[in-house]
């Protein structure tokens, strides 16, 4: 054996080393975040599990809206900013940004985030204390949405945020799905328990696989992910996490991919600030809303191989850069550069996942203290709506 190949055989031994290590002491830093993240959400998440024990499922057949275009197994919604036209009341809608219409049609949407928040309370406490209760609670709303037949929601969106007068759907309406993303997730933590209903669980991840089909070819789908703000973001993260769920690793790798070529170099502005959301009339919440879906997307998509935490674009972009840019904001809102928003100014911010997934990564204490100071469980309905972690428990 010649010198070249003992050095090169040491070498490759010691990045083994290397690399074993550091594994390790992710290992370690992942445990101890947990732990702290308990420490500071046990006893309400577990209040809040052992009250949704009582709760029956609720779906999209509850409700039926005479504007929907769809049938009853449909899920609808309608766009936010439209409004009746003042001139003509018959006349198709009109648009005024950032001002939410009061009458829209929003007990689907309701339903929806009621369901992801009692799906996350009870794997939150399931993973918690392991206990099955907790997982046949969840199963029963999953099986009531995703495979009853006579409950369920078809797996698209073709009806979401429709506009009276102009269209029965849009892509933009996509955006009405992260709210599934936190059911996902808790499925993906609880799928090898031995109490889970494994035929059922195959059935509810035949709906997730069926939903990605729909949403990575429907023209909708494809309109959505080529959105150069949130809503682009938000495709690539609600995509990332139903991919994950069904162990679609081409999806994954697409995400993967489309965060590091599309989304970080396209919306990022080189000191971490997302130029697009902050030219709107709520400049903050969709800073932080934007900023929080990017990190959920690196928290879902990173490897030892390719950790998206890490990366950086060859301008200097990265996670890091846009969480250090708003961590000033989220400590004192009264440094804010820009006017209030023109809603919700005074219930932003609340526990930012980008906060303690960012702190867990890298290390920040000052990070992880300001989120374990702000509100865990707010229940403002639009910043739940715009809070797709509200769980952190199930994800780390």
């Amino acid at each position: 054996m010649n010198r070249i190949t003992v050095s090169y055989l040491l070498a490759c031994t010691l990045g083994l080393v290397l690399n074993c290590g550091l594994h390790a002491q992710n290992s370690v830093g992942k445990t101890r975040t947990i732990k702290q993240v308990q420490q500071v959400l046990e006893k309400d998440v577990l209040q809040r599990a052992d009250n949704d024990l009582t709760k029956k499922p609720i779906t999209v057949t509850a409700a039926v809206s005479d504007r929907s275009a769809g049938g009853k197994h449909d899920f609808y919604s309608e766009g936010d900013y439209w409004w009746p036209n003042p001139a003509s009341p018959d006349s198709p809608y009109i648009r005024k940004d950032g001002l939410t219409n009061p009458d829209n049609f929003v007990a689907h949407r309701q339903a929806m985030i009621r369901f992801s928040r009692i799906v996350g309370n009870l794997a939150s406490a399931w993973r918690i204390k392991n206990k099955p209760v907790y997982l046949h609670k969840a199963m029963e709303h999953c099986i009531a949405w995703f495979v009853d037949t006579a409950t369920r929601m078809n797996p698209d969106l073709l009806y979401a945020q429709a506009i009276k007068g102009r269209v029965t759907g849009r892509g933009i309406g996509i955006i009405d799905a992260i709210q599934l993303m936190e059911v996902a997730q808790g499925l993906y933590i609880m799928q090898n328990a031995p109490e889970m209903d494994q035929v059922a669980l195959r059935k509810i991840k035949k709906w997730f696989a069926d939903y990605l089909t729909w949403v990575s070819t429907h023209p909708y789908g494809l309109d959505e992910m080529h959105a150069a703000n949130n809503h682009g973001t938000c495709w690539v993260m609600q995509v990332a996490c139903f991919a994950r769920f069904t162990g679609n690793m081409k999806l994954m790798n697409f995400c993967r991919d489309r965060y590091k070529k599309v989304l970080l170099p396209e919306q990022m502005a080189k000191d971490g600030s997302f130029p697009k959301e902050m030219a709107r009339t709520k400049p903050y919440g969709y800073a932080l809303f934007n900023l929080d879906a990017m990190t959920i997307i690196c928290q879902i998509l990173s490897t030892a191989e390719d950790d998206l935490y890490n990366y950086q674009t060859p301008d200097g972009k990265s996670i890091k850069k846009g969480i250090e840019f708003m961590f000033p904001y989220m400590k004192d809102k009264t440094k804010w550069p820009l006017p209030p928003d023109v809603m919700y100014w005074d219930q932003w911010p609340v526990a930012q996942p980008a906060l303690l997934f960012g702190a867990a990564r890298f290390g920040n204490n000052n990070w992880f203290n300001q989120w374990s100071r702000l509100d865990h469980f707010p229940e403002v309905e639009e910043v739940i709506r715009n809070l797709p972690v509200r769980n952190p428990l199930i994800w780390l």
